[in-house]
Formats: C-alpha cells, sequence, structure tokens
C-alpha cells in the first residue's frame, strides 16, 4: 500500500481550513486549494487562530506553529495538487460541482491518487463516477471544528477497493481521529440522526408548544446535551440542516424526514445561524 504523504484539499472555507490545519499539524505535506484569493487569505487566517490557542495551551511551540503555517501551499491552480496521494474535497454541496472538479483531477493527479470527498449527504457513488478512478474514491466525513473533533466517518461505496479503506483509516488514525465505517446511505450515521433531531425541535417551536430557550434548556438539562437542538442548528447553517433534510426527504420518501416550513421560511429570509448573524437567535 502506498504511504500517503502529501494531501491536498479542495476549498478553503470552514471545513477545508480545518481539515488543512488536521493534516499539516500531523505532519503531512499540505496543499489547500480554492479558487478565490480571498478565501485563501482568510484560511491563513482561521489556521493561525486555531495554531495560536495550541500555543497558549503549549500544545505546540510558536516555532513549530509558524513552520507548519508556513510549509502549506496555498493555491489556486488546480494543477499545484498532481503530485498529492490523497485530495480530501470541501467544496459547496453542489452535485455537478463536485463532479466537475473531480473530473478535471482525475486527468491531473497521479493513477494511484485516492479522492475523498467530505459531503454530509451527497451519493459518493454518484460524484466519484465522474472519474476513472471508483476504486480509489471513499468519503471522509469530518466534523466541525476539525482539529477538535475526534470523528471521521468513512462512507464506502460498492466499488471502494480495500486498499483504499485501509489507506483511509491508518491516515486518520494518525491524526487522532476515531473512525466509524459507514456503507453509503443517506445522511450516512450523524446527520440521519442529528438533523432530523434539529428539525424536530424547529417543529416543536413552531408550533408553539415551547419556546427557543425552553426546547435548548430541555435538551442540555434532560438528555445531558452540550447544546440544544435550535443552537444546534444556528451553529451548523440552517442553510446546511434544510439541504440535508431534503436528501433525507427525497433519499428515503418518508414523512418523518420532511423538513419543517419554518426551517425553509427560515433559510428564504437568509436567516442562516451564526454565520449571518441571526438564526433563531441573534449573534
Amino acid at each position: 500500500m502506498r504511504e500517503i504523504k502529501t494531501v491536498g484539499i479542495l476549498g478553503a472555507g470552514t471545513m477545508g481550513s480545518g481539515i488543512a490545519q488536521n493534516f499539516a499539524n500531523t505532519g503531512y505535506k499540505v496543499v489547500l486549494f480554492d479558487i478565490q484569493e480571498e478565501s485563501l487569505k482568510n484560511a491563513r487566517n482561521i489556521i493561525e487562530k486555531f495554531n495560536s490557542f495550541y500555543v497558549k495551551k503549549d500544545i505546540i511551540s510558536k516555532e513549530a506553529s509558524d513552520k507548519m503555517i508556513d510549509d502549506i501551499v496555498f493555491t489556486s491552480d488546480l494543477k499545484d495538487l498532481k503530485d498529492c496521494d490523497l485530495i480530501v474535497e470541501a467544496i459547496v454541496e453542489i452535485l455537478d460541482v463536485k463532479r466537475d472538479v473531480f473530473k478535471q483531477l482525475d486527468e491531473i493527479c497521479k493513477p494511484e491518487t485516492i479522492f475523498a470527498s467530505n459531503t454530509s449527504s451527497l451519493s459518493i457513488s454518484e460524484i466519484s463516477t465522474a472519474t476513472n478512478r471508483i476504486d480509489k474514491f471513499i468519503g471522509m466525513h469530518f466534523f466541525n471544528p476539525v482539529p477538535k473533533m475526534k470523528l471521521v466517518e468513512m462512507i464506502s461505496t460498492i466499488t471502494t477497493s480495500e486498499e483504499t479503506k485501509q489507506a483511509i483509516i491508518e491516515t486518520s488514525e494518525k491524526m487522532g481521529k476515531t473512525i466509524v465505517r459507514v456503507e453509503e446511505a443517506p445522511g450516512f450515521v450523524v446527520n440521519r440522526v442529528l438533523i432530523p433531531f434539529i428539525n424536530e425541535g424547529i417543529k416543536i417551536y413552531s408550533e408553539g408548544i415551547a419556546s427557543i430557550e425552553d426546547i435548548d434548556t430541555a435538551l442540555k438539562y434532560g438528555a445531558n446535551h452540550p447544546m440544544g437542538p435550535l443552537e444546534l442548528g444556528d451553529l451548523i447553517g440552517l442553510d446546511v440542516c434544510l439541504n440535508i433534510m431534503e436528501v433525507l426527504y427525497k433519499g428515503f420518501d418518508d414523512e418523518k424526514y420532511k423538513p419543517d416550513a419554518l426551517l425553509k421560511k427560515m433559510v428564504a429570509g437568509g436567516k442562516l445561524g451564526r454565520k449571518t448573524g441571526e438564526g433563531f437567535y441573534k449573534y
């Protein structure tokens, strides 16, 4: 099995930045790609902010932090990913966009390069068929904030090879992650449980059964959750929650996955949670 040494990350948003930092802090060479230069600058700032926290906690030295950040290649040229052993995609949740970029990379990268998608809901199989390496295609679903969250869902398709699975397991464990193996299905494991939980909390509020604060308090103190469903929805992004609910609803054709009308209204009105300054709470 080929050793993974250099990792390419597609997308310099919150998830991509966190994934890049986690790989870099573990000793991998990292190439972080985004089509927007501003996103790359923001990604560097995000990584520096996280690393400054680790420096203050004496987890890493200032010198090691500076070297790690300087060693990351920030690029808007897809061809700079040609020598990567693993590509992890964390771009917009639009199937055609993901397929298009992987199709381009399939021609750019080495035949042995493994392709992984961080999609939270889309079909890994449908993305993989844009390439000629469906045996080397897999899902690697990280969780936000990536450097702190220990879980990686490894989503295999019917064509993913055992060698590819083993490479991802070993790489994830080297990063200090806990792997759960998941066969491809809508929502995988976490989101299939978590997002309907958030949707149900929204439904309870929309029916006038309890206030926003009381719903969240009930779940925090009654179920020992660190966050209630509405607070958590704001953190994830209500647009992301709606997208995943729609995937679940379409995939299972089951009314229990139908997005609540209030969730749709919130997204249509631009109240997406923390990232827009207002969701169920104001920030």
